[in-house]
């Protein structure tokens, strides 16, 4: 028996994001997203469920998928495998605009429902603290109060999720479990929630179309040369200046990383140049 990496975009959406994904994705969502009053997400919609041929490209290093809750709050829930430049950014924007694209001109402000922005990421990102899960709202500075719940940002940190498979006692540990270790294990771990067991069986390789074998096989390949040529990078000092905006510096590191074998998408995250520009690079 062998199971998809679900760290890959197309395993991750074919697992939360199907048509027949909400009884997994309410489960996963409700081990992770704390609630006023101790509510618990008990409907949702899945907004553009999984299709293989909309995963054919290999521009992305991330996959969303996003719902909608019964109360109208809208989930962004993604997966980013590479850290680079802009990331951190790149996610408020994209909650900030799923949060302003919900009225149209001429709507009141109070029809606004809140967004939650729930990112796994497979790399490190607080240093300062050794808790998987961090949680971002806006607040009074000097009394920690809130100002507005509308805009929550979820981080999941799977590096520092260290739990063998005895270790995991309660549904986010088996699924952060899932998350971490499905493409390295060749049987589904006995006593577990149905909803995770059902992650289980439906990354499970062997009811897998030829076609979607190929795509996951194809998309870890990218996904783990693009990481090799972003290593690269760094080792070479190729990102030095960034933090500086020093254009010119922008222009040598982005030609090159294009040379190393990054895709522009990479090379535009990590430089904040446009892709026309990185295509005239030469």
């Amino acid at each position: 028996m062998k199971f998809l990496d679900v760290r890959t975009d197309f395993a991750f959406k074919k697992v939360f994001g199907s048509t027949d994904s909400k009884a997994r994705l309410i489960s996963f969502l409700n081990s992770i997203i704390e609630f006023d009053d101790n509510n618990q997400i008990t409907d949702l919609e899945i907004v553009d469920p999984y299709n293989i041929p909309q995963l054919k490209g290999m521009k992305d290093t991330f996959v969303d998928v996003k719902a909608q809750l019964s109360n109208q709050s809208t989930v962004i829930i993604e997966m980013q495998v590479l850290s680079h430049s802009g990331f951190e950014n790149r996610i408020l924007f994209n909650a900030a605009k799923n949060y302003s694209i919900q009225l149209i001109k001429g709507e009141r402000y109070d029809l606004l429902k809140p967004v939650i922005a729930l990112t796994i990421v497979d790399f490190e990102m607080f240093s300062d603290n050794n808790d998987i899960v961090n949680n971002f709202k806006m607040i009074n500075k000097k009394h920690l109060t809130d100002y507005n719940d509308d805009i929550e940002l979820i981080f999941v940190e799977l590096e520092k999720f260290n739990k063998q498979e005895s270790e995991c006692q309660s549904i986010q540990d088996n699924w952060f479990y899932f998350l971490k270790n499905a493409g390295d294990l060749t049987l589904i771990p006995k006593n577990l929630p149905q909803t995770v067991k059902s992650a289980y069986e439906v990354s499970n390789e062997s009811g897998m179309s030829k076609e979607e074998l190929e795509l996951q096989y194809k998309k870890r390949e990218f996904i783990a040369i693009q990481r090799g040529a972003l290593t690269l990078a760094k080792k070479q000092g190729l990102e030095q200046g960034l933090e500086q905006g020093a254009l010119q510096q922008n222009y040598k590191n982005a030609l090159a990383m294009k040379k190393a074998g990054l895709i522009p998408a990479v090379i535009s995250d990590v430089t904040g140049l446009s892709l026309s520009e990185i295509e005239a690079l030469d």
